[in-house]
């Protein structure tokens, strides 16, 4: 029974595209044919070309604006990372019992709540590399 109507959808499918191309072509023929259709029809194609392109624009326009963003959040964030890394300044032992414990800003969001926590850890091992490279020497 699916296999049958499977095929009428098919079948109902090709119908309909046949019909729409007789009526585009019959409609093109007139256009042509006709003087005054054919200045309605190209008007109406500008029209729509004019609505649709204002539609592009407002839509560009709003796409670009959240690419920007994104785009600086991505930024400041790298800039945060990159201002952890190169401090060079260590924090104090206060500071160090604390931050481990730290609980995330966004704990509702469990991608930041990631983040957060592999800057905390690329900070400890930092810190952990800087201890270490006195007692080697």
């Amino acid at each position: 029974m699916s296999n049958t109507n499977t095929n009428n959808n098919l079948f109902d499918m090709m119908k309909v595209g046949f019909r729409v191309t007789i009526g585009a072509t019959a409609s093109l023929m007139e256009t042509i044919q006709d003087p005054q259709k054919r200045q309605e029809t190209l008007s109406q194609l500008q029209a729509e070309l004019s609505r649709r392109t204002q539609e592009w624009v407002e839509k560009g326009e709003m796409t670009e604006q959240e690419a920007r963003k994104t785009m600086e959040e991505l930024f400041n964030q790298v800039n945060q990372k990159d201002q952890q890394t190169t401090s060079p300044t260590s924090p104090s032992q206060e500071d160090q019992q604390t931050e481990p414990s730290k609980k995330p800003q966004n704990s509702d969001d469990p991608e930041s709540e990631l983040r957060e926590l592999t800057e905390q850890i690329v900070a400890l091992r930092s810190e952990l590399e800087q201890l270490e490279k006195p007692s080697n020497n």
